[in-house]
């Protein structure tokens, strides 16, 4: 792909807050970066967005859009690539449908979402559905090994200014609960390809037990090298595990809580999920299953839309009043919204395990019950491969009280991500069985790599890593020990399969670097255990882990380092040499766009763009040898701190500060900086007197973004906005519009 009509940087168009909060970013970029002649432009990779580009010959002329995230895909694997990545949707089954049905009532003739499809067109429009559902984005931009760590301005900022932490007791009840037998971690069975096995496909065989084989996946190209690792999850034994942690969590008296990613994991956490929801109410879906099918009530969706199919059942109220009985002999429910009775269990991705563990654990293992009061909970993770990190995280928090982010060092995370790398139960090689059998994995030579004797129901899913990024993580690891000094921990279970393969690597690769005695090697537990000791000393340390490990510790330590993982700095360095920067995470977006237009009050920060922006400038800089933009991102470094110190972020309520005077802020403080440096004397001049009229109407601008604040907010859509109702709740300032237009 030619990149000549392509902008120096991209920033993508994604959904929620921080879309909204880029109504109001974004033309200050443009006017800024435009004065040094770099160009700034969107691709769209929203859940909307993605939605309509897999449906190009349903609509008119007028609504077709292009498929921006196969245009990115291609773009990240050029030198060239220079991409400002933002949040997006990942999304679950509930949320693919809601926007779907906001489209359709916006006129886009797209097809329903079929949950059971029957006809030729139906699976065709499943199919279409399943690649734009759960995690479709990051596997096809992260092309690159992940550097992720909180900015050393947003590190002094919470040590000066030290987010609340609940307190701890050593008598606490909160423990996190895993299966630790027939799950993930106790069945998976990992190979590396040889040369003869990857010359041919791949496939994956289901055998019945009279015999029939079906093709669960085939053509499947693998290069020599790749680790290839596959498991299961006894169906059986996890609906065991959630009867007796039912019972425990009732005789423990604490709440119930289930943590799980049913939106990265989007073929394998739904299902978990919904065996979760029938579990707790097994007596109502004894009674009733044959007319659940009937009426197509099923539970992965959770309580909301189960709740709703049952309401227009003939018999829907009586039904619900044995619900309501059964859940009120059940142990408390954790809620996500106890005002509005939203439960645990309401929606999937609702509660995601990166973002709600690390919540609790900072509550001092608390999480609100239904009748609006903090209790301990039992923290249910069923899979056991990576519930010891939050299982000594609690463990140790009991023993040694909150941290202090006052004090606190920090954990850095070197993730391995790069060409899907450990994509568990998010893409095609993961299947719910239909019938007891055997699953083979056989290479194109006729190697059978695994095999594995399942029942019906059982969970079973296959994965990989390639030679090329793992090769690339493990440098990128040893060079970022080299540039900190810091201690460096692979997070690795030499008793886990996929690990002890991965090992094959790194021992090696270190030996030859001369840092086997330097270098830790540790499984998560202890690794988490070290890594909490270091912290609490003040130390700092960096995790080097796999792609899933990535995603939640870079939301674990962050929360509690820094109050939110929302302001990390995130650099991908991508393998053929470019770029993309990721601006932290997304999780409370939800709730910030709920105020906005409910209140017109948008709390969402915009910290992580901010950081985000300043790498992406020094890059341009430094690889297409453009010194104006080091001197823009470093401007932006210096604006960010300022305002920082100055207390210019977004604040929670009404009628305070939001993201938009933040912008202010921000856009102020970068053009003093610019005015004030001494590298370029051009930039210096052209900033001058943006700055000084920027704090001439200072009043005016904030009296303007304030006005409005308080009233509901029409935006046209939740994950199809208006792009004109969006700028014009975000940029209400006359005077500052002209200034930056």
């Amino acid at each position: 792909m030619s990149d000549q009509t392509l902008p120096d940087i991209i920033y993508t168009k994604t959904d929620e807050a921080p879309q909204l909060a880029s109504a109001s970013l974004l033309p200050i970029l443009r006017r800024f970066l435009g004065e040094a002649d770099i160009t700034i432009g969107t691709k769209d990779i929203s859940l909307a967005g993605r939605i309509l580009a897999s449906f190009p010959e349903r609509l008119t002329d007028a609504q077709k859009v292009s498929d921006d995230l196969a245009l990115l895909g291609e773009v990240v694997k050029e030198a060239s690539a220079n991409v400002i990545k933002l949040p997006n949707v990942s999304a679950s089954v509930p949320q693919l449908v809601a926007a779907v049905k906001e489209l359709q009532g916006q006129g886009y003739d797209i097809p329903d979402y079929p949950e059971n499809p029957q006809t030729p067109d139906e699976v065709e429009a499943r199919k279409r559905y399943d690649a734009v559902k759960g995690s479709a984005v990051n596997p096809v931009l992260r092309e690159g090994n992940s550097d992720r760590r909180a900015p050393s301005s947003v590190k002094a900022y919470a040590r000066a200014n030290p987010h609340r932490m609940g307190a701890w007791s050593k008598d606490s009840k909160t423990c996190v609960s895993t299966m630790g037998a027939n799950d993930f971690y106790s069945n998976e069975t990992s190979v590396t390809l040889t040369e003869s096995q990857a010359a041919g496909a791949l496939k994956i065989e289901h055998t019945a037990a009279d015999g029939t084989i079906t093709t669960l996946k085939d053509g499947i190209k693998m290069p020599a090298g790749t680790i290839v690792d596959a498991t299961f999850m006894s169906a059986k034994a996890l609906k065991a595990f959630y009867h007796a942690q039912i019972e425990k969590t009732l005789a423990d008296g604490t709440l119930f809580s289930l943590h799980l990613k049913a939106t990265m994991m989007k073929v394998s956490d739904p299902i978990l999920f919904g065996h979760a929801v029938v579990a707790y109410l097994q007596p109502v879906f004894d009674r009733h299953a044959d007319a659940f099918a009937a009426a197509g009530v099923g539970p992965n969706a959770g309580f909301g839309t189960m709740f709703n199919a049952i309401a227009e059942m003939p018999n829907g109220a009586e039904i619900k009043a044995e619900i309501d009985a059964v859940l009120a002999e059940r142990p408390p429910l954790y809620m996500v919204n106890s005002d509005r009775g939203i439960t645990n269990l309401h929606v999937p991705s609702d509660v995601i395990i990166d973002a709600s563990m690390p919540a609790v654990i900072r509550a001092g293992g608390k999480g609100w019950g239904p009748d609006g009061a903090e209790a301990d909970t039992n923290c249910v993770i069923p899979d056991s491969s990576y519930a010891p990190v939050y299982e000594a995280s609690v463990n140790f928090c009991k023993e040694n009280g909150a941290l202090d982010p006052v004090t606190a060092g920090t954990v850095q995370n070197v993730g391995l991500m790069a060409q899907k790398a450990e994509e568990y139960g998010s893409h095609p090689t993961t299947f719910e069985i239909p019938q007891d059998g055997t699953v083979r994995v056989i290479a194109g030579n006729g190697d059978v790599l695994h095999t594995h004797q399942v029942e019906a129901g059982d969970i079973w899913r296959m994965a990989s890593a390639r030679r090329a990024p793992i090769e690339n993580w493990i440098q990128l690891a040893i060079d970022r020990m080299q540039a900190t000094g810091f201690e460096t921990i692979f997070w690795l279970d030499r008793n886990r399969a996929h690990d002890a393969e991965l090992l094959k690597y790194v021992e090696p690769a270190l030996a030859k670097a001369g840092l086997t005695d330097a270098v830790k090697i540790m499984a998560p537990r202890e690794a988490t255990t070290r890594s909490f000791e270091l912290i609490y000393q003040g130390k700092d340390t960096i995790a080097v882990t796999g792609n899933v490990l990535r995603d939640y510790l870079t939301d674990l330590f962050p929360i509690l380092e820094v109050g939110t993982s929302a302001k990390m700095l995130s650099v991908v360095k991508l393998m053929q040499g470019g770029g993309l920067f990721e601006t932290g995470a997304g999780g409370s977006a939800p709730k910030h766009v709920e105020q906005l237009v409910n209140e017109n009050h948008l709390r969402w920060d915009s910290l992580g763009e901010f950081c985000a922006l300043g790498e992406s400038l020094r890059f341009l800089g430094n690889a297409q040898n453009k010194a104006a933009a080091n001197v823009l991102g470093n401007a932006v470094d210096a604006a960010t701190e300022k305002l920082l110190s100055e207390g210019h972020s977004p604040q929670r309520k009404v009628g305070q500060p939001d993201n938009r005077h933040s912008h202010y802020w921000f856009a102020r403080y970068w053009a003093e900086a610019l005015a004030a440096q001494t590298d370029d004397a051009t930039l210096a001049e052209k900033f001058a007197p943006l700055a000084a009229e920027l704090a001439q109407n200072e009043a005016a601008i904030l009296s303007e973004l304030s006005q409005g604040q308080g009233t509901p907010v029409d935006l046209g859509g939740y994950y199809h906005t208006s792009d004109e109702l969006a700028a014009a709740a975000m940029r209400p300032s006359a005077t500052l519009n002209a200034l930056i237009d």
